[in-house]
């Protein structure tokens, strides 16, 4: 007993499905997907934490046909384990502890207020408007252009690139997506090499330009491909993740309006935990084998894979009370959202101000804002996401 992740009854609302499969047991191989899936908090807090369950990258192949897609993967810090994680995430981490994040915070203040200023115009002018396409979708792209040093004029060629190449995380994606998807990886190496190379001739106050600079303690510094890729990785983690907690949150707010309507600053923090547990917009990460490893009494043999589902962890009733329940005053709410281990998230703080931000400015500017209409969900599985979600006042 498992489920069918390609059924739309299934995408629409997985929770029924993970909360019988986590009936049955914690664990459970997945014959569609080829993996084993865990989707007890337990289990998967343990498949996160795990030194013998790693990120290990294998090429995508025929490896003639996907040299960028492999490229940014293949030198990622999300795709590899110590030592090689370690030396990357310490030099990561050096350049984004230059205050880059508390830098940007007013700056994203700012920008959401526009942002919602524009949304309110549209639905004043038209009826109704879409929030990702004015308010959720441009933030974080934004963002990160704006913490990466992408000028102004290129920063409509981001979104789209990320886009076609998150596709590649599906399982079962046809040909022309896989095409489209090393198309845009290859057009975005192409870009970030010029920006990196003009960067180390011309250093600014952005994240690239730190990057180009940083250095390890024994003098090593990022090699090209790595720098690229962790440019890469910033993009479509902090897109992907923030766009969806925006668009699957204000969504289950409208459904459950007296959440909507108990939102105050001071309850912003607890909010965004909860948006992010209550729909996670990432719902599977994947890791492999090394050696023999047993996980709530299923084993995993090396080379084999076992799937974290997120999504069904921050469902479960022995971890969080009325799990199913949107409670935006949370206070205990340890959701798997960000990750676990020595692959959490290194853009959280980040992705915390954005969405506070933008939902901060909605409930500030909007607070009579109603769904116009049903929303037209992704088809999409591991990443889970709207289409559109349109907006009217009352």
């Amino acid at each position: 007993m498992t489920f069918d992740q390609r059924d739309p009854a299934f995408i629409a609302d997985p929770y029924p499905a993970f909360a019988a499969l986590r009936e049955a047991g914690e664990v459970h191989h997945h014959e569609q997907m080829g993996v084993a899936v865990a989707v007890s908090h337990a289990a998967c807090s343990a498949v996160l934490r795990h030194r013998s369950l790693g990120r290990i990258w294998s090429d995508v192949k025929p490896v003639e046909q996907f040299m960028s897609f492999n490229l940014l993967h293949r030198n990622s810090l999300l795709e590899n384990e110590p030592p090689t994680h370690t030396r990357l995430r310490r030099l990561v981490a050096a350049a984004f502890g230059r205050g880059h994040v508390e830098r940007l915070r007013p700056w994203v203040a700012d920008l959401a207020d526009k942002l919602v200023d524009d949304l309110a115009a549209k639905i004043k002018d038209q009826g109704q408007a879409d929030l990702l396409a004015h308010v959720a979708a441009p933030l974080p792209v934004e963002v990160i252009a704006e913490l990466l040093g992408v000028p102004v004029a290129d920063r409509h060629l981001l979104q789209p690139w990320s886009n076609a190449i998150v596709k590649m995380y599906e399982y079962g994606l046809p040909a022309d997506q896989q095409a489209a998807a090393e198309l845009a990886a290859t057009e975005f190496v192409a870009y970030l090499r010029e920006l990196v190379a003009l960067r180390r001739v011309s250093p600014g106050t952005d994240l690239v330009s730190d990057l180009v600079a940083v250095t390890d303690t024994d003098g090593a510094r990022l090699t090209e491909d790595e720098l690229v890729a962790t440019a890469v990785l910033l993009l479509m983690a902090g897109h992907e993740a923030t766009v969806n907690v925006i668009g699957n949150g204000v969504y289950a707010l409208m459904q459950h309006r007296s959440q909507w309507e108990r939102l105050s600053p001071a309850l912003m923090p607890t909010a965004v935990e909860e948006l992010i547990r209550y729909d996670s917009p990432l719902q599977l990460f994947e890791r492999t084998a090394t050696e023999r490893v047993e996980i709530a009494g299923h084993v995993i043999e090396p080379g084999e894979k076992i799937a974290a589902l997120l999504g069904a962890a921050a469902r479960d009733p022995l971890v969080f009370s009325q799990p199913d329940s949107l409670d935006v005053g949370r206070e205990k709410n340890p959701h798997l959202g960000f990750g676990m281990g020595i692959h959490y998230c290194l853009g959280a703080p980040l992705a915390r101000i954005e969405v506070e931000a933008a939902l901060s400015s909605l409930h500030r500017k909007l607070p009579g804002v109603v769904l116009a209409e049903e929303p037209n969900r992704r088809a999409e599985f591991v990443i889970r996401g709207l289409h559109s979600l349109p907006l009217s006042a009352e």
